[in-house]
């Protein structure tokens, strides 16, 4: 049954427990829920009206007993309709920001909470259009979200990409799918003025990561006339980025066969495959073999998938990125630079730097930061989600 089709049952918190909700705040956990009769068997993914212990009115939120975040608030007004209309609205608005931020279709078009679809994940890809949902609400209002953007966009083909961990936490399925449309291979994308392939089926996440697209710029301004080494070069966004701003050469490094073929493909694309070498390691042992061979870089760039997935792991991934930033340090020609990132959020800019630095001192190097950043204008926060601002990026020179 679709959201809009049954009323809307009551969530009541528990005696004091609504001043966070009050104030902005759009998760409720588990344990500020009066999980009475009632709420016991609200279905996941319905949408509910939550009240304070006082009965207070506070907004409609969409509920799931068996999380631990139990509740993403939709809308302040009790009497929104959550409906087609009601995506619809919240798509139009994610759009005409985007669409003040960039010229061209190449963006994330939703970025969860801070766009008011919480778990929604939606990156477009000029026609093409790849869905990630990891809430139980979001994937019951599927239909109607896919509906919204074939009005919207009128895309060839909208994929679901409907296979993060995020969804397991919610009791959901793990599958990807094209929703509408076809899709026969790769799609092309723009960034900066370069061509790319994301591979929207089989690709990591959502086959592209435009959260870095800030951050592949400052890094190719530093690559004029420099050996460049990109280490979880993914698809090439940094690679092809530095070599297309006159890097001397670029040496592009990752696990996976399928990006690497997508990377050396889009820089045949852009004319500069012939200033470029790929090759298929283990990041952590190519940093040693190449630190052994006497390998030295002027610009180093680090970008690896999130160590720290858990709280659990914050401890033994955040000892990573400190051997990470140790063993790219090493390889940094002297006057050189280090671009090192962190997807984890779990680790704030602070503990991130600290081990950056630690592994600095690791490296016997010092240096100076020139950037400290975070994700593109199209990742936006939500002002009362701080912590969700999960990408990190420092850009420094070494002596």
């Amino acid at each position: 049954m679709a959201a809009r089709d049954a009323a809307h049952p009551v969530l009541r918190l528990l005696p004091g427990r609504d001043a966070r909700v009050k104030g902005g705040f759009p998760w409720i956990y588990s344990n500020e829920v009066a999980m009475d009769a009632v709420a016991r068997t609200i279905e996941p993914g319905t949408v509910v009206r939550v009240i304070s212990d006082h009965g207070r009115q506070l907004g409609l939120a969409g509920f799931n007993r068996h999380t631990l975040i139990a509740a993403r608030m939709l809308s302040r007004d009790p009497d929104d309709r959550i409906d087609g209309d009601f995506v619809a609205a919240r798509l139009h608005r994610a759009l005409g920001l985007r669409d003040r931020l960039y010229d061209r279709p190449y963006y994330r078009l939703v970025h969860a909470e801070a766009d008011g679809l919480p778990g929604t994940i939606i990156d477009r890809y000029g026609d093409a259009i790849a869905v990630q949902c990891n809430t139980a609400l979001m994937d019951r209002l599927t239909p109607e979200l896919v509906d919204a953007l074939e009005r919207l966009l009128e895309p060839r083909a909208i994929v679901l990409r409907n296979d993060s961990g995020g969804r397991a936490l919610e009791g959901l399925s793990s599958e990807v799918s094209v929703a509408r449309g076809t899709l026969d291979g790769p799609v092309a994308l723009e960034e900066n003025g370069a061509r790319f392939l994301a591979d929207l089926v089989g690709g990591q996440k959502t086959g592209w990561f435009y959260d870095q697209r800030d951050n592949r710029a400052f890094a190719a301004r530093l690559a004029k006339g420099l050996d460049v080494l990109d280490v979880y070069c993914h698809t090439g966004g940094f690679a092809i980025a530095a070599a297309r701003a006159g890097a001397r050469h670029v040496l592009a490094v990752d696990r996976s066969q399928p990006a690497l073929a997508l990377a050396q493909e889009a820089a045949g694309a852009n004319g500069c495959g012939d200033r470029m070498d790929w090759r298929r390691a283990e990041a952590f042992g190519e940093l040693e073999r190449l630190a052994r061979d006497g390998d030295r870089f002027g610009l180093v760039i680090v970008d690896p998938p999130a160590f720290v997935k858990t709280k659990r792991d914050l401890a033994v991934g955040s000892r990573g990125y400190r051997k990470l930033a140790r063993l790219a340090a090493a390889v940094v020609a002297p006057g050189g630079f280090l671009v090192a990132c962190s997807c984890s959020h779990h680790v704030d800019p602070a503990l991130f730097a600290e081990q950056v630095r630690r592994g600095l001192v690791d490296a016997r190097r010092t240096g100076r930061i020139l950037m400290a950043s975070g994700a593109a204008p199209d990742h936006p926060v939500h002002p009362c989600l701080p912590e969700t601002a999960y990408l990190k990026a420092l850009a420094l020179q070494l002596d």
